[in-house]
């Protein structure tokens, strides 16, 4: 991962616990453990880095709900 991926992950990492009040190491198990964060985050860096950080958090609670790590 470079230093641009990991900076951005570290955005919306931190991004997220601060939307739902979960601590960020609450944040980052969630989304590894779900895949999103290797399987959604990082290899979409290109596409997903260039959206509003509002339609960002969306998009991405939105997913989390859908695998499972987030209450609807």
């Amino acid at each position: 991962m470079d230093k641009k991926t990991l900076e951005f992950v570290t955005f919306c990492i931190s991004k997220l616990s601060i939307l739902l009040k979960l601590p960020q190491k609450e944040i980052y198990g969630r989304l590894k453990a779900s895949g999103i964060l290797y399987e959604y985050i990082v290899p979409s860096y290109d596409v997903l880095h260039t959206f509003s950080s509002t339609y960002l958090m969306e998009d991405l609670t939105e997913y989390m709900r859908e695998k499972g790590v987030l209450e609807a």
